[in-house]
C-alpha cells in the first residue's frame, strides 16, 4: 500500500544475519539471489555507520509516532494541497482556485470527487455544521442521497472499474514477469498518467522483477516528441511552476486510486531552530544567507564546494561514498567548516576524499527535514510497491514535480554527481546498484520521523528504497521532464482567469464536457496552413524578424536563420554585452526562443516545437530570443 506513516527502516533495527550477507541461504534458492542478499551489504554497513554515528552524539533515532488524523482530516489536507479550499466551505485565497476544476481530465475529477464525498460524509457523521456539499457546488437538485449512494444507483463506468481493479490486484501475481531488459519503450506524457493507467485496465498488466541490479538491463524509456517538444524543469517561468505541484498531486492520486493504491502523507515537520550555520540548517534558510552573497544560488553552497570537491578529486577513488572516513576527523572538519566556510579560510585540499563523501552523507542527514520532504518521504519509499517501471517512473516524476523548489533543485545536483560516480565506475568499483545501496539509507533514513516497521519486511523495504534511487540516478532526465499533459493544464488554468464556467452541472464529469466541448469549437478554427509572425531580439536587433511559418517550421530553423541574417549583416562579436558570437557558424546552441504572455507566463521552447503548431494554441503570445543563460558569454 501507498499509505505508510512511518520511514522505511529503524536506525537501530537490523535485519538477522543471514538475511544480510550469507552466500549460502537456507533455502534452495538461486546463484542469482544469493547474489542479490550479498549485494545488499553496503546498505547495512551504511546503516550501522549511520546508527555509530548518532551514537557518538548521543543522539535520538526516533521521535514519537505522528498522530493519527481523525476521519476525514486527511481529505481536508489534501483538498488544500490541491487549491481547492473553497471546496470545503472556505474563503480561498486565490478567488480563482475553483477554475482549477476545469483543467481536470476524467480521472483527475474522480480522485477530486472521491476525496470530498469522503470529507462531507466524515463531517455529517461528526454532527458539524453543513459544509459544501459536492451536490451544492455542481448541482442544482436538492436530493438527500449521498454520493456514494448516488455511484450505486448509477455508476459511473470508471468507478466501476476502480472498484473492480481494486477487488483484483489482492490476487493478482507481479513477481515472475521482466519487462523487456534492455529495450527501449516509449513513456508518453502527452496523456495523463492515470488516464493511461485506466486504459490497462482493460488488458494485461506488465512488470518488471524488482530483483534487477545490472544498470544495463534496465528498460530504456524513450520521450516521443509531440508538434510542441518537451519541456523540462526549468523550462517554465516560477509563475507557471507555482501552479505545477498542485497538479501533479491531484494527478498522483488519481494514479494511485487507479492502480489502487492509497496516498497518504505524513504532516510537515515543525523545524527546529539551530545555532549553527551550514550542518542541521533548513534548506530554505540556507539559501536565503547564501543569495546574500551569491544571488539567484539555487543549490546551498556548502553543498556545491562539496560535490565539486568530490568531482574534481574523489571520482576515482575506489569505494568513494562506501568507504566510510573517520567519523571523529568528520566531526572536526564539520566544525571548520562551521568557522570558516563563508570566510573563504577552509582548505580543502588537505580534506581526505573519503571525509569529503562522509560530510556530503552527514550534510543530507543532518537536514532538519528529510530531502524528500517529511511529508512526502512514506510516497517516495512506497513507489517499489508500484509492480510495473513505467508507472513507477510516472509516480516518481510526479512526486519530484511537487517536491518544493529547494529540495528538487538539491536532490538534482546530488543525482547528478551520482551519476559521474557511476559513469566512473571502472575505476572506482560503484556501480548503480552500489551507489544506490548507499546513499538510500541517507535519503530515507532520518532522524526526525518515526521509523517503526513490521517484523520481517526489513530486507524488502530495504532493497525497495535503493531501488527507488536506483530509478532516481539512473531516469533522472526522464523524471526532471514536466509531462505535456501537465503544461496543457497550466495554460488552460491561465485562460480560465478571463472565463469564467457556471458551477451548476450534477457531476465534475459534466462541467468538463461543457469545457472540452468548448474546447473543440476553438480548436476548429486553427487550421490555418502558414502565418507570418514577428520575433523579437530587443538585447540584439532594434527590430523585430518577420518569420513566415508552416507546417514545417521548427525553432532550430528559426534560431538558424536569425542568426545567419546577423552574420551577413555583418555582426561578427555582435554588441556591447557581447551576447553572441557568429564568425560565420549557423550554430545557435547559445541561443533560445522563448514563449511569452498568452495563456504561458515565460516558457523556454524545445529546438523541435513546430511553431505553426504552437501559434495555434497560444496566438496571442510573443516570441522572444534570448541568450541561452548556461552558456559563457562570448567575448
Amino acid at each position: 500500500s501507498l499509505s505508510s506513516r512511518h520511514c522505511p527502516w529503524k536506525m537501530n533495527q537490523l535485519p538477522p544475519k543471514s538475511a544480510v550477507a550469507s552466500p549460502v541461504s537456507e533455502s534452495t534458492n538461486s546463484r542469482a539471489e544469493a547474489l542479490d542478499n550479498l549485494s545488499m551489504d553496503s546498505f547495512w554497513l551504511e546503516v550501522e555507520n549511520i546508527k555509530q554515528s548518532a551514537e557518538a552524539e548521543q543522539e535520538e533515532c526516533s521521535l514519537a509516532d505522528v498522530k493519527t488524523q481523525e476521519e476525514g482530516e486527511a481529505e481536508a489536507e489534501w483538498l488544500q494541497d490541491a487549491g481547492l479550499a473553497e471546496l470545503l466551505g472556505e474563503p480561498a485565497g486565490d478567488k480563482d482556485n475553483l477554475v482549477l476544476l476545469s483543467t481536470l481530465t476524467r480521472t483527475q475529477a474522480a480522485a477530486v470527487q472521491r476525496r470530498l464525498d469522503t470529507y462531507s460524509r466524515s463531517r455529517r457523521r461528526r454532527n458539524k455544521h453543513p459544509v459544501r456539499d459536492v451536490r451544492d457546488i455542481f448541482a442544482a437538485g436538492s436530493s438527500q442521497d449521498t454520493a456514494a449512494e448516488k455511484e450505486e444507483s448509477s455508476p459511473d463506468p470508471l468507478w466501476h472499474n476502480l472498484r473492480t481493479s481494486n477487488t483484483q490486484r489482492k490476487t493478482q501475481d507481479y513477481s515472475c514477469t521482466v519487462r523487456n531488459p534492455g529495450k527501449e519503450e516509449v513513456f508518453n506524457m502527452d496523456v495523463a498518467y492515470s488516464e493511461q493507467a485506466a486504459v490497462l485496465l482493460k488488458g494485461s498488466f506488465l512488470s518488471e522483477s524488482r530483483k534487477l541490479k545490472d544498470g544495463n538491463a534496465l528498460t530504456r524509456f524513450k520521450i516521443p516528441k509531440g508538434r510542441l517538444g518537451v519541456t523540462r524543469i526549468g523550462d517554465l517561468s516560477a509563475q507557471d511552476m507555482k501552479k505545477i505541484p498542485t497538479l501533479a498531486l491531484i494527478e498522483l492520486t488519481a494514479l494511485c486510486d487507479i492502480l489502487g493504491f492509497e496516498l497518504k502523507r505524513n504532516k510537515a515537520a515543525k523545524l527546529k531552530t539551530t545555532e549553527k550555520r551550514l550542518f542541521g540548517v533548513p534548506l530554505n534558510t540556507l539559501l536565503e544567507n547564501d543569495q546574500k552573497l551569491l544571488p539567484n544560488t539555487k543549490v546551498p553552497l556548502l553543498l556545491q564546494a562539496l560535490l565539486s570537491c568530490l568531482e574534481k578529486r574523489g571520482l576515482e577513488t575506489e569505494g568513494i561514498l562506501r568507504v566510510s572516513g573517520s567519523q571523529t576527523r568528520i566531526k572536526s572538519l564539520e566544525q571548520k567548516l562551521e568557522r570558516d566556510f563563508y570566510s573563504g579560510l577552509f582548505r580543502w585540499d588537505d580534506v581526505h576524499q573519503n571525509d569529503v563523501s562522509g560530510l556530503l552523507k552527514r550534510f543530507i542527514r543532518e537536514l532538519p527535514a528529510p530531502l524528500l520532504t517529511a511529508e512526502y518521504l512514506p510516497a517516495f519509499a512506497a513507489v517499489q510497491n508500484i509492480p510495473d517501471l513505467k508507472q513507477r517512473l510516472q509516480a516518481l516524476n510526479l512526486l519530484i514535480l511537487i517536491l518544493p523548489e529547494s529540495n528538487r533543485n538539491t536532490l538534482k545536483a546530488l543525482l547528478e554527481f551520482l551519476s559521474k560516480v557511476v559513469a566512473r565506475e571502472k575505476n572506482n568499483k560503484m556501480n548503480l546498484w552500489n551507489v544506490s545501496t548507499v546513499m538510500a539509507p541517507n535519503l530515507f533514513m532520518h532522524k526526525g520521523l518515526p521509523s517503526k516497521i513490521p517484523e520481517g519486511k526489513e530486507k524488502q523495504l530495504a532493497e525497495g528504497a535503493a531501488d527507488v534511487v536506483r530509478m532516481m540516478i539512473h531516469y533522472q532526465d526522464l523524471l526532471w521532464t514536466v509531462s505535456s499533459f501537465l503544461v496543457a493544464q497550466v495554460r488552460k488554468l491561465n485562460e480560465s482567469h478571463s472565463r469564467r464556467y457556471q458551477f451548476c452541472d450534477k457531476r465534475i464529469k459534466n462541467l468538463l464536457r461543457k469545457i472540452h466541448a468548448d474546447k473543440d469549437k476553438v480548436e476548429k478554427n486553427q487550421g490555418e496552413p502558414s502565418k507570418v509572425v514577428k520575433v523579437h531580439a530587443s538585447l540584439l536587433l532594434k527590430d523585430s524578424l518577420e518569420v513566415h511559418l508552416n507546417n514545417a517550421t521548427r525553432v532550430a530553423d528559426v534560431l538558424r536563420q536569425f542568426q545567419k541574417n546577423l552574420c551577413q549583416n555583418g555582426w561578427n562579436i555582435v554588441n556591447t554585452v557581447n551576447l553572441l558570437k557568429c564568425n560565420n557558424s549557423t550554430e545557435c546552441t547559445n541561443l533560445l526562443l522563448y514563449e511569452v504572455g498568452g495563456n504561458i507566463g515565460e516558457h523556454c521552447l524545445d529546438p523541435d516545437t513546430y511553431l505553426l503548431d504552437l501559434y495555434h494554441i497560444n496566438p496571442h503570445a510573443e516570441w522572444i530570443i534570448k541568450q541561452n543563460p548556461s552558456c559563457p558569454r562570448m567575448f
